[in-house]
């Protein structure tokens, strides 16, 4: 059996089985961005925010509990000193973008770029001024909702998430990427709720677009996790037929342990 995986998807593809290791990232890691047509005055900005950035590493900024890195700014009364600093910043958005929108746009491709590379409370707090210029931009809550899961904390990133499907109600990756969270949740906390939602949300996604295969492929988990492994061998199968690249070896193997391929391809 010689089953490729894409490496561009290598965080994504799949949620691992339980007692595999966990994924740190998700599709949106991958995602390409759209938000780089930016004013050419807009590297100004930036700089000016990366002085005023807090750069220390996750765990002392979560102990010195810096808002800037909390999704939304930590949803918390703000300080007279916070108005203030948003006041400027938004000023000088004002001066060297188009507009609100396109600035919201740029801190959140900037954002995406420090996800990238790994540094996640800088990503957190381009995230949260993506929010800050437009609340009704899906990006910022969809990166905060991958933020939150590379730092394990599901919780968060599910509230995050779906606040982004909220504005993009008809975005199959940003289903799929809170489908893949709330599969991770229900194998770390067995919440039945939890798995049903990630199913619908699965479904949806292949309602909206039937071809998407990584959906099947997560579909196949559900229904693994369900025991009903006639299913999770028919989504498989699906996913098999449009990428094979999508397809996850290990969860392939613990699937053929519970009931061998109905239509003996794999074995």
């Amino acid at each position: 059996m010689n089953v490729r995986m894409n490496l561009v998807q290598w965080s994504l593809v799949m949620v691992p089985f339980i007692s595999l290791a966990q994924p740190k990232q998700l599709i949106t890691s991958a995602r390409p961005n759209t938000a780089r047509t930016v004013s050419s005055t807009a590297t100004v900005t930036e700089r000016q925010q990366s002085k005023a950035e807090i750069t220390t590493d996750n765990a002392a900024s979560e102990a010195t509990g810096d808002v800037n890195t909390l999704p939304l700014f930590g949803e918390r009364a703000k300080t007279a000193v916070q108005i203030d600093q948003e006041i400027h910043f938004l000023n000088d958005c004002d001066r060297n973008f188009a507009s609100r929108s396109e600035a919201s746009d740029f801190f959140a491709a900037r954002g995406w770029d420090y996800i990238t590379s790994g540094q996640l409370d800088t990503a957190a707090h381009r995230f949260n001024l993506s929010w800050l210029l437009n609340d009704r931009n899906a990006d910022a809550y969809w990166g905060l909702g991958v933020v939150c899961y590379q730092k394990e904390n599901l919780t968060d990133a599910i509230r995050m998430l779906k606040k982004g499907l909220a504005v993009e109600d008809t975005n199959t990756v940003l289903m799929t990427d809170l489908a893949t969270v709330q599969i991770k949740q229900f194998q770390e906390k067995a919440e039945q709720d939890v798995l049903m939602e990630a199913e619908q949300n699965l479904q949806k996604s292949l309602a909206i677009g039937p071809a998407n295969a990584v959906s099947f492929q997560k579909l196949s988990l559900v229904n693994f996790l369900k025991a009903d492994y006639e299913k999770a061998w028919e989504y498989f199968h699906q996913a098999r037929s449009l990428d094979l690249s999508v397809l996850d070896l290990n969860f392939l193997n613990e699937l053929l342990t519970k009931r061998p391929d109905p239509k003996g391809v794999f074995k």
